[in-house]
């Protein structure tokens, strides 16, 4: 049950989150670094893959892509996390980001990489 319940939540949450890069883009460019080009189409088309990784969270069949996808893009995310920790405190949207905040955003990220680790579905072969 509590697995189920802790999918459903990063169901949730990364098409929450996927949403969020269309409905409120500044705070996201705000974070891009400065070395990334087109920071504009990054942000949409982050937010476009979290929303299509988190959907593929849902089936079993295709929850293994979706986990894969979603922690290729956290490793992805590291340098947008450590930008906001150079830029701290900085406000991102209408969230205040103060240097702890940003240092536990960023150890965060091994965290939420571990728990979508933890949906990937074995396979199992049958016993002879």
């Amino acid at each position: 049950m509590l697995k189920k319940i802790s999918l459903v939540i990063l169901v949730i949450g990364y098409i929450a989150a996927g949403i969020n890069h269309f409905v409120h883009p500044d705070g996201y460019l705000k974070i891009i670094p400065d070395y990334l080009p087109y920071p504009n189409q990054l942000n949409y088309i982050s937010g476009g893959f979290e929303i299509f990784f988190g959907l593929l969270l849902v089936l079993p069949t295709t929850r293994n892509y979706g986990v894969s996808g979603l922690i290729m893009m956290l490793a992805l995310f590291m340098p947008v996390h450590i930008t906001m920790l150079h830029q701290a405190p900085v406000w991102v949207g209408s969230l205040f980001i103060t240097p702890l905040l940003a240092w536990l955003r960023l150890f965060l990220q091994p965290v939420l990489m571990l728990w979508l680790f933890w949906h990937m579905q074995t396979k199992r072969k049958p016993v002879a």
